[in-house]
């Protein structure tokens, strides 16, 4: 992409000149940490070209559902709670939000509930679809949460448990003894995240070289990349890239 041309009037000759609204120093040697929750690629301004820069997300704080939760939640919450003697020591909260029950569990309690999420005939979740990081930044002092998908094919269910850590103490059990599913979806959140899953058979990165420093998705790692040739033109990587104001 060139920058916008005006013409000489005698000839016609085109001279580039500045955009307007362009900051003085872009391209950005390294884009500063934006907010959590606003802007992209470091914006400080009233929005970046892609229109995301003004973009300001409302929190909401997540509190334990009022029950009754409607359709099977109540039983699962209350099967649960019949099995799992440590019910109310392990589970922080209860959560019903878009039409998704959410068990908030105590990081280090995560594999045994997990097991008596499996094994109990009532509620008989066998399947982990999916182990998956989320960092809070900002939001959370326990920012780094993993979110765990279990179905219950017996029964048709679906339900979610969540677990927080924080970035100083990532630590969490495995659950691949489990659930063997999530082996490799555990070395994904590990090398994403950082999240470290005591007990994994293999804790290893999984996308990115073994050799890599950091963890890319956190909201707190800076940008970077390597530029890209298009049609002729080159497309710098975002660290790289004009920061509109």
């Amino acid at each position: 992409m060139t920058a916008p041309q005006d013409r000489k009037d005698d000839g016609g000759v085109p001279v580039p000149v500045t955009p307007a609204g362009a900051s003085s120093t872009a391209p950005a040697e390294y884009p500063p940490a934006s907010p959590a929750g606003r802007g992209m690629f470091g914006n400080q301004g009233s929005g970046d070209v892609s229109g995301f820069g003004g973009l300001v997300r409302q929190r909401r704080t997540i509190e334990d559902a009022p029950r009754p939760y409607g359709g099977y939640f109540d039983e699962v919450r209350d099967a649960l709670e019949e099995a799992y003697p440590d019910f109310a020591d392990a589970v922080e909260k209860v959560v019903v939000d878009r039409g998704e029950l959410t068990l908030h569990i105590r990081s280090e309690r995560i594999a045994e509930v997990c097991q008596v999420m499996r094994d109990d005939m009532a509620l008989r979740f066998e399947l982990c679809s999916s182990v998956s990081g989320v960092d809070y930044l900002g939001a959370d002092a326990r920012r780094l949460h993993v979110v765990y998908q279990l179905t219950s094919m017996t029964y048709r269910r679906t339900v979610r448990l969540e677990a927080a850590v924080s970035v100083e103490d990532p630590h969490l059990p495995s659950v691949t003894s489990i659930y063997p599913t999530a082996d490799w979806q555990e070395r994904e959140a590990y090398d994403m995240f950082g999240i470290v899953f005591d007990g994994h058979p293999n804790l290893t990165r999984i996308l990115m070289p073994d050799d890599w420093e950091g963890h890319p998705q956190r909201k707190d790692y800076p940008l970077g990349g390597v530029p890209v040739e298009y049609k002729g033109a080159e497309i710098p990587p975002p660290d790289r890239r004009r920061s509109y104001q």
